[in-house]
């Protein structure tokens, strides 16, 4: 199983669900990440943030959708709608679902502040992670729709109530 983590710039959201998935993952299980809109970088702060939950981050890059080294199975977008980011669609017959996070690189405040909306970011996309990971997904490879459904449900875990 192969799991894309997408986003516009690739630095910082679709990073962290890369690093945080491969280090829960079963073997045989990958996840790589890239960007529509690649910034070339990747967040310091972000992968601080991996290096202090003692997640490796070693081979990681920022990368665009046309250089992938794998066809997924999987996209999650993690773009947050509700922040007037627009994900970028990815095509290919792959099954889709969007699991918006606040992007924490435009977090503005304090140190505490910033570093609090990094710690959310992680916070939620491993909670969403965890969860994927324990669907009984050898009965769902055979269910695309209720595989997408279970992943789109999973996509509300950690969203704040409005």
């Amino acid at each position: 199983m192969n799991v894309l983590f997408l986003c516009t710039g690739n630095s910082c959201r679709s990073l962290i669900g890369e690093a945080v998935f491969n280090h829960l993952a079963p073997d045989g299980w990958r996840a790589i990440s890239a960007g529509s809109q690649p910034t070339g970088k990747l967040n310091e702060r972000a992968l601080a943030l991996l290096a202090a939950k003692g997640i490796a981050t070693g081979g990681y890059y920022s990368k665009s959708w046309d250089e992938l080294p794998i066809t997924p199975d999987i996209v999650v977008t993690v773009c947050a709608g509700a922040a007037g980011e627009t994900c970028p669609a990815y095509l290919g017959p792959v099954l889709r679902t969007h699991w918006g996070v606040d992007d924490p690189s435009h977090a503005a405040g304090t140190e505490e502040e910033i570093g609090a909306a990094f710690e959310q970011a992680y916070a939620i996309l491993r909670a969403r992670i965890e969860a994927f990971l324990a669907l009984p997904l050898d009965a769902l490879a055979s269910d695309r729709a209720r595989l997408k459904a279970e992943l789109d449900r999973i996509g509300g875990i950690g969203r704040l109530a409005a």
